[in-house]
């Protein structure tokens, strides 16, 4: 009989592996308030560096070009995959599977392979490459994750409502608006903010599809990075850690907080 609390080698492994991957995001985190320029020295605490990346003039554009592709592929994507949710789970036709599993392949297929389509692609229809080719691409590869947990919440609804409603001589148009779509609303919005965090923090297919004009923030840290990480990247890093941290907490929150909604009373006030 094994005794509580006993020190086994599986703790230690779980220990190695939690050290493995977040050490160095704590370190970027703790030399993002380090006073010496040097990461190789410690100098002291100091908010200096974060004062100077507000006042940077290009990491701050590189950030908005980011949050403003985020949003708007964001923006397409919970459009198309909520509308493609709900016609695979209500549809009935022989390449409903086939569908299905297409719609997959964006997060499937390595985000190499992915830019390298997307440039040749691009290409082909002489799109003047920057933020059109940017947006395109991160609707591709963001429209799967909004689908994947729509299509969730649609599997756990009872079909029984849309047929009462279809009863009363509500049109298909109306039900969706007034029925089908309030109850997957927090679906919908768990899978946007998980697909803001995903299109934020992308370098691969960006690096691929981007123009010269055109510079997104994980771009602009990564060509940075080649020449020597500053203290200004460290704390852009942090800044960028905690966001996708708190939109992760919040998709997850509302995704935990459709489950514990009454879906009987719902039901009857409609």
């Amino acid at each position: 009989m094994k005794r509580k609390g006993k020190f086994s080698l599986s703790s230690l492994y779980l220990i190695i592996i939690l050290l493995l991957m977040y050490l160095p995001v704590v370190m970027v985190i703790i030399y993002s308030f380090n006073a010496s320029k040097s990461d190789a020295v410690w100098g002291g605490f100091t908010f200096e560096w974060y004062g100077k990346m507000l006042h940077n003039r290009s990491l701050m554009d590189a950030l908005r070009n980011s949050l403003i592709l985020a949003v708007c592929s964001c923006a397409v994507s919970a459009v198309i995959g909520t509308i493609g949710a709900v016609g695979i789970a209500q549809g009935d036709f022989k390449a409903k599977g086939i569908i299905e599993n297409g719609s997959m392949l964006p997060i499937m297929v390595p985000e190499i392979i992915l830019g390298m389509v997307f440039l040749a692609f691009f290409s082909l229809l002489k799109l003047p490459f920057g933020m059109i080719t940017l947006v395109i691409a991160h609707t591709t590869f963001c429209i799967p994750y909004i689908f994947i947990v729509v299509k969730g919440r649609l599997a756990g609804l009872d079909r029984s409502i849309g047929e009462a409603a279809r009863d009363l001589g509500a049109t298909e148009m109306r039900m969706f608006f007034d029925i089908t779509l309030p109850l997957i609303a927090p679906a919908v919005a768990s899978g946007t903010l998980l697909a803001f965090a995903m299109s934020l923090d992308d370098v691969v297919i960006s690096f691929f599809v981007t123009g010269a004009q055109t510079n997104t923030l994980p771009i602009k840290i990564y060509s940075q990075i080649k020449l020597g990480v500053s203290p200004e990247i460290n704390a852009l890093c942090t800044v960028m850690l905690l966001v996708t941290f708190l939109v992760i907490c919040l998709s997850g929150w509302i995704g935990s907080g459709r489950k514990k909604r009454n879906p009987m009373k719902e039901e009857t006030d409609l």
